[in-house]
This record gives structure tokens, sequence and C-alpha cells, in this order.
């Protein structure tokens, strides 16, 4: 069992999950800029730092010296709970003062204050006994009478106050952020539900409607649903062509069937007051044909509703027209054993194979078999061609005239003289679902009808019989 959900319910979780990831790599970017910003700060007080402790180098006893005021290591412990670190080194790198062992930057993540002209300072971040520290190295000289010697401060700082610096800064990064995707979120519900609004009142509209409204959908949408309206309005209007077909094949059926079954009860009728067997053997006769009147026609309603459904689409198979043409011809012998009329068959030695539904032709043939033995006077003749694929029927009766021809192809328009008007109709919807059609000519010579289902398929071939 499929697991469905409403429209509305994707569209807000797609938003949903966009703001998701949106809001992920805003955080992402929030701490990055927050850790950033955390390290600038304390940077430039490691910069000042170490520019107090520059001040405070001086020559005694011929050497480098220098005093550690308070106030340079208090500023990298504003807490109180950082620890500070420093070393003086002269120009060979040889640590004078402070903690000898701090180390030096490391080559390749020496890089100048962002923003900062004075490239005198770098600053790193360096693993230490265990410890992360924050480390600046500044460079200077000292100018005296005699000698200017080069010399460098270290200065270093545990990343306590950084941290708590970074995480200030991102707390008030993150509740802006939240208070952005509540409001987000509130618009995009508000967004999706008016955008779907018009889904809803379509489907209002529908669910209002009674079985039999089939009038055209008339309410304003959107450019996006109005192709699907248009759909809509489309499948109705084929819908009320279909029943307004089938409104008038019942009604045509019902009369049509009327006819032979009054027959029937007007002849028992006349039997049952009737003394006289004679009569009774004519009534007896007339309800006979009015039976057999009356299952023909039954027969070709079941066919022509069958051809009609939308839900019997046609199985196309290969088969052999005239293997197909034979035993409708045997089938019809057998529906008409004493009949006068002679029943024959012309065909090519070769197959004539073409791709259909095998129980279609062949209900058309047999139509068009039954409709020339109730008209011909002496023969009818079932002949097959293969270029272009045909089955052909002609008998020697009356014939219809041309200007009655298109006529006949519509159901319940008569067939010739009388009849119930189906046959026609069902062989020219065979030809027309098989991509041919049914073509009615005279006979040469005349007088009679040809009816030729010609069936145009390309795949047609021709293979010789052993």
């Amino acid at each position: 069992m499929s697991v469905t959900t409403s429209l509305y319910q994707r569209l807000l979780s797609l938003m949903v999950l966009a703001m998701i990831i949106l809001g992920a790599l805003l955080l992402l970017q929030a701490s990055h800029g927050a850790h950033q910003g955390a390290n600038r700060a304390y940077d430039r007080l490691l910069d000042a730092a170490s520019r107090v402790l520059v001040e405070q180098v001086s020559w005694q006893s011929d050497q480098l010296w220098f005093d550690v005021p308070a106030s340079a290591l208090e500023m990298l412990a504003p807490n109180g709970n950082e620890r500070v670190f420093y070393t003086l080194v002269d120009a060979e790198g040889t640590p004078i003062s402070g903690n000898v062992d701090l180390p030096p930057l490391p080559s390749d993540t020496e890089a100048p204050l962002p923003g900062d002209r004075d490239t005198a300072f770098r600053a790193a971040t360096v693993q230490w006994h265990g410890m992360t520290l924050r480390l600046g190295v500044r460079h200077a000289q000292l100018a005296g009478w005699q000698r200017h010697d080069h010399f460098a401060i270290r200065v270093a700082h545990t990343l306590e106050a950084r941290n708590r610096l970074a995480d200030q800064l991102l707390k008030g990064s993150m509740l802006r952020l939240a208070g952005v995707a509540l409001l987000m979120l509130a618009l995009v519900t508000g967004a999706v539900a008016m955008a779907l609004a018009p889904l809803r009142r379509l489907r209002q509209n529908l669910r209002n409607r009674s079985s039999g409204d089939l009038s055209p959908l008339v309410i304003p949408v959107p450019r996006e649903l109005r192709e699907l309206v248009e759909a809509l309005n489309d499948l109705l209007a084929r819908q009320r062509r279909v029943n307004a077909h089938q409104q008038r094949f019942i009604g045509d059926a019902s009369h049509q069937l009327r006819t032979p079954l009054a027959g029937l009860s007007s002849r028992a009728e006349l039997a049952l007051r009737s003394d006289d067997p004679r009569q009774w053997y004519s009534a007896l006769e007339s309800m006979q044909r009015s039976a057999a009147n009356a299952a023909r026609l039954a027969s070709q309603l079941l066919s022509m509703t069958r051809l009609q459904s939308p839900d019997a689409p046609i199985e196309q198979h290969p088969l052999d027209l005239i293997q197909l043409a034979r035993g409708s011809m045997r089938q019809a012998l057998n529906r008409y054993p004493g009949a006068t009329i002679d029943l024959g068959i012309e065909a090519p030695d070769s197959r004539i194979m073409v791709s259909g539904s095998h129980w279609q032709l062949e209900e058309a043939l047999t139509n068009l078999i039954d409709n020339a033995m109730h008209y011909a006077r002496t023969r009818v003749t079932v002949r097959v061609e293969a270029h272009p694929p045909t089955l052909k029927v002609e008998d020697d009766g009356p014939g219809i005239p041309e200007q009655q021809r298109a006529d006949v192809l519509r159901p319940f328009h008569g067939e010739r003289h009388n009849g119930s008007g189906l046959g026609l109709a069902i062989v020219a919807g065979v030809c027309q679902a098989h991509g041919g059609r049914l073509v009615l000519d005279e006979c040469t010579p005349p007088p009679g009808l040809s009816a030729a289902m010609v069936l145009i398929e390309p795949s047609v071939s021709e293979q010789r019989t052993c």
C-alpha cells in the first residue's frame, strides 16, 4: 500500500528542508565569523601587549634586558583564568628572558594581522606543552649610541577568553537566526496555503457538483492551473459526447428490439385465438423469423457495445486474412444450411499477414456476409486481396444507392431497405480501429453491392505457402 501525502505537506516539507539547509549554512558561517571576530579582537590585544613589551627592552650590562609590566599581561587575561607566556629573543633566535622554550611561529602560518599595515607583528595558533596557545611575535630594533641590535618579543596566551567571546557572538547570531527562521516559517506556511487556495476552490467546486453535471468548469485559476482546468473541461466535454451517444444508442436499441418482440407477441396472440393448424404453422414461421432477427440484433448490439467500450483496447496479433476468411465462410455455411445462394471465396495462394484483433475482424466479416446473404439473389462471393490487404464481400442483390452509402455507415440508419442498421456501422468501426476504411461500391457487372474492408498497415507481409 503506497503512502501518499498532501501537496501542501510536500511543498511545506521541501521549503522547510531548504530553510534548514540554508540555516545550517548560515550557522556555520556565523560560527566561523564569531571565531574570526574573536581572534581579530584578541590579536589586537596581543599586538598591543607586544608593543608594550618592546618599549621595555633596554641594554643592561652589555646585553638585552627588559622589565615586564603587569598591565601588559593583564590585558591578555581579562578574567584572570587565562595563562600568559612571553620571551625575549635576540637576533640569532636565542631566548634571553621569559619562557625560554616558547616556540617560534610556524613558517608556513605566519601572516600579518588582517587589515593591519604593520607587517612586523605576526600571530598564529600553536600547541605547546599540551596547551593550545595564540602566539604573537613582534620584531623590533633597539637603537643605541654604538649598536643597533635586532630582537623579537614572543607573547602568547591560552584561548579561554577568545572562546568565551566567540560563544557570545555565536549565541547572538543564533538568536537572530532563530527569530528570522520562525518569521520565515510563518511566511512560508501562509504563502503555501495562499498558493494552494485555487486548488481547494477547484476541489470544492468538483465536490459540490452532482453526478450528472458535466458542464464546463468556470472558475478563476492562476496560469499554472489553467491547463489542468482545460484538461478537466476537455474530459467533461468528451464524457458529454459519450453520454449523449449512449443515450441515443440505448433509445435506438430499445426501439429496434421492441419491433421483433412486439411481432412475436402479436403472432403468438393470433395463433392462440385461432383453431386452424395452418395459421399456427404460419405464426410459428413468423415467430421463428422474428426470433432470428432479434437474436441477430442482440448479437450486433453486443458487438457494437464491445467495440465502442474504452476499456477494451485492440489486442494486436499477427493473423492470416485468408485463414480468417475461410473460417468465417465455414461459420456462414453452418448458419445457412438450407440456403440456395452460392457462397464462395476467391483468394490468392500466398498468405496475407496483418496485425490486428482476430475477434473484431471476424465479427466485421461475419456482418458483411450476413448482410449479403439477406439481400443476395443467387450468389455471395468473399474475395481476399493483398495490395492493399482487403476483405471484400460481393452479392447480386439490389445494392445501395450512392447517395445513401454514407448514411448506412451510421448506427440505426437502416441497412439497404430494412434491418437494424448496425452491421455496416460495426464494420466501419472495426476498419477505423485498424487504420483502414470500409468502401461501398456497386458490383461489376451490376446490380449488387461490393463491401470492401481495406486495411492499410505498413507491417503487412506476404508469405508463400509450402
